[in-house]
């Protein structure tokens, strides 16, 4: 029988900026089964031992080789059969994914690059785009089902960002960058919170520090759950958490009965 778990990913731009304010309080009373971060910018020495230590007995650290960098973690309540840290995409040892496989599903919790640097480094972004969709296509060719979450640092359309003319010539809405999420939905993957919600507006994930943006929801939508079509029966609910505080992202997350 299935069972139905709440799967939350969220850039925390900073694991220990957000445990000193008491930020992860929310965790603890809502209580999803697994929990996925990126940005964490800590090695896993640096992060409270007894942080969700009595809820989530696996945690599973992906701490960038750069000190202060990047990072991705899962914290579960599952214990997964599989874990990796994907060397083969993540080439610059960025701590980018975190790959856990529970039963027949495998769930990947990703921070992927930001484009915005220069031309190098949308290059790498691009690239690292491509490499990932290919070894998720490779799984599902084995007859894995594909959960992926985290800040994908791209709006796919105009409705997923406050001021998209504007932001037409910005890496994050270019139209290269927007092209990669075509692909991966038309390759089979599901972006859960359209899927759940239509076309609503003003739902945005991130929001800059700078003008009030946040108090004036001036946001982007670039956190998500996309799954693989066939768990797209088992998929009860997607949502954005705009209300929780701590970072310049807010929570995202799914239900799903697997």
């Amino acid at each position: 029988m299935a069972e139905s778990i709440e799967i939350i990913s969220w850039n925390v731009n900073g694991i220990r900026a957000v445990a000193e304010k008491g930020a992860f309080s929310w965790i603890e009373e809502r209580a999803p089964h697994i929990v996925c971060f990126q940005e964490i910018k800590a090695a896993p020495d640096q992060i409270p031992e007894n942080l969700f230590a009595e809820r989530y007995p696996i945690r599973t650290i992906n701490s960038a080789a750069k000190k202060g960098y990047s990072g991705t973690m899962i914290a579960s309540e599952l214990e997964p059969h599989y874990c990796n840290f994907r060397a083969d995409i993540d080439l610059l040892d960025e701590g980018r994914i975190v790959e856990h496989h529970y039963g027949n599903i495998a769930l990947f919790n990703v921070y992927f690059p930001n484009g915005q640097k220069d031309e190098e480094r949308l290059a790498y972004k691009l690239e690292f785009y491509e490499r990932f969709l290919a070894y998720c296509e490779s799984l599902r060719s084995e007859g894995k089902s594909i959960i992926i979450c985290g800040d994908v640092n791209t709006a796919h359309r105009e409705i997923d960002l406050k001021n998209p003319k504007s932001n037409e010539k910005t890496s994050g809405f270019l139209p290269i960058e927007r092209e990669w999420i075509d692909k991966l939905l038309s390759h089979g993957y599901i972006d859960t919170f359209r899927h759940i919600h239509g076309d609503k507006e003003g739902e945005y994930s991130w929001w800059s520090y700078r003008f009030s943006a946040r108090a004036k929801n001036v946001g982007w939508r670039i956190d998500y759950f996309f799954v693989s079509e066939d768990l797209k029966e088992a998929l009860e609910d997607a949502f954005i958490l705009q209300e929780i505080m701590g970072s310049d992202h807010c929570p995202v997350g799914i239900r799903i009965a697997i």
